[in-house]
């Protein structure tokens, strides 16, 4: 893809440079730190296109800078960690992240990671404006925003990628597993508990109640669907 800009945040130098050396083989132009503090100031201060971190860093824990990033940015977080349960990868996808990368990883499995989530980054083509619910919700895909009573709702790339898939269809079922091929672009594991976790911040994003939603509802053993059709 090239152009995009990448952070790499990871305490080992021998990895930064690795990822460094793929991602620029690729036409990436890569920003790289082992400090968590750094990681926040390169952030804000030069906003890249995607960041990479390393949950284990040596000032600030990972997780505690994809949670101030997500305060400060949408952009997209890969995680990168020794952390292997599918605990740990919930918790990663609840802070926000894109993507969830173990150690040992291939550097040519992360680069393909970070041309598939920043893919989905991109702005779409010229769909017009979704609107459901007599103009409540209105979704443009294009421009990747979102509004519920004219007010923006702030979703991560992962969550507006599931909600655009399901309202491609409002009223089909999708199962877990396609939903998460959808947002993550290829066979995720674990993806029941993943489909759920951007189902559940989905839906309290939208103010949808879980025992009674509106937008996104449950089809038991199977997946999800959402329940509004479009505005005339």
């Amino acid at each position: 893809m090239g152009t995009a800009t990448v952070l790499v945040v990871d305490d080992e130098r021998k990895i930064r440079d690795t990822v460094r050396a793929f991602l620029e083989r690729e036409r990436y132009a890569v920003l790289t730190t082992g400090s968590g503090q750094e990681a926040l100031d390169v952030a804000l201060r030069l906003k890249p296109d995607l960041v990479v971190l390393d949950l284990m860093l040596p000032d600030l824990a990972g997780e505690e800078v994809a949670r101030s990033l997500r305060a400060i940015s949408r952009v997209p977080i890969i995680m990168l960690t020794a952390k292997a349960s599918e605990a740990e990868r919930v918790a990663g996808l609840q802070l926000g992240a894109d993507d969830y990368v173990v150690k040992p990883f291939s550097p040519l499995e992360l680069v393909a990671r970070v041309d598939a989530v920043l893919r989905r980054a991109r702005p779409g083509g010229a769909e017009g404006l979704l609107s459901f619910g007599g103009g409540e919700l209105v979704i443009d895909p294009a421009g990747r925003e979102v509004r519920l009573d004219g007010a923006e709702v702030a979703l991560t790339r992962s969550e507006f990628d599931l909600l655009a898939a399901l309202v491609t269809t409002p009223g089909r079922v999708f199962s877990r597993r396609e939903l998460v091929a959808r947002v993550h672009g290829y066979d995720y594991g674990g993806y029941e508990r993943t489909a759920d976790v951007h189902v559940k911040n989905l839906r309290a994003k939208l103010g949808d109640d879980p025992k009674e939603p509106r937008w996104v509802l449950t089809v038991p053993g199977v997946g999800y669907k959402f329940r509004a059709r479009p505005d005339a």
